[in-house]
């Protein structure tokens, strides 16, 4: 386990759908502002997505006070695990990483994520687990909705 991994807030989410399930809602990044909590809509999505080194825009907030933004795939392993740097300036930016574990029929997801770069960084980490710990678990409950759907 990375130093990343240990100091990140994690949460996790058991869900009735496959990695396959997961993984197809994750490399359709179109969807992305479906599950990610305060992301708005999307401007464009690379066409590599979810390859390494890829980009979504999207922009975050609510209308009429919009942020176009981007997120940069770091490192991925196909249906296993999603590793972003999600820029939200004013902010900062956040690594975050989403893990898929095969369970049974479903599986375990996991999203672990903490601020590494701009002013959110100076914010203490109880903190921030106090924002990123809520919203993550939204996010984990809106992929999963739409793994489980896609699934049906």
């Amino acid at each position: 386990m990375s130093d990343f991994e240990k100091k990140a807030i994690s949460v996790s989410r058991e869900v009735d759908a496959s990695p396959s399930d997961v993984w197809a809602v994750l490399s359709d990044g179109w969807l992305y502002p479906c599950w990610v909590v305060g992301a708005a809509r999307m401007r464009d999505v690379d066409p590599r997505w979810p390859e390494r080194g890829s980009l979504l825009h999207h922009s975050v907030g609510n209308w009429p006070f919009l942020i176009d933004d981007k997120s940069e795939v770091l490192d991925m392993v196909p249906e296993r695990s999603l590793r972003l740097r999600a820029h939200g300036w004013p902010a900062g930016a956040a690594e975050v990483l989403i893990e898929i574990e095969e369970q049974g029929d479903g599986c375990l997801l996991t999203i672990r994520e903490d601020a590494v770069e701009g002013p959110a960084t100076l914010v203490p980490r109880p903190a921030r687990q106090g924002t990123i710990a809520p919203r993550n678990r939204e996010a984990l409950r809106r992929l999963g909705f739409l793994a489980e759907g896609r699934r049906r």
